[in-house]
């Protein structure tokens, strides 16, 4: 069966057309992000945590330090 050499030159036409007009109907121009703003409150909780598990390490070593002497 023979495909014309139009019917390929058409479809390439066709293709462009379609790959070029689809993309631009669904374009929209969105606005930009926020830009992120830190009022210090995830620095402080962070410092928190970190304070917590020193706590937690500290009182760990403590009690497994603990060696009971007979006086």
């Amino acid at each position: 069966m023979a495909v014309s050499r139009g019917f390929f030159l058409v479809l390439a036409v066709a293709t462009l057309l379609l790959s070029v007009a689809f993309p631009a109907v669904q374009a929209e121009s969105l606005a930009p992000a926020p830009a992120p703003t830190s009022d210090g409150t995830s620095i402080d909780q962070g410092i928190a945590y970190v304070l917590m598990l020193v706590a937690l390490v500290l009182t760990y070593l403590i009690h497994a330090a603990d060696i009971s002497y007979s006086f």
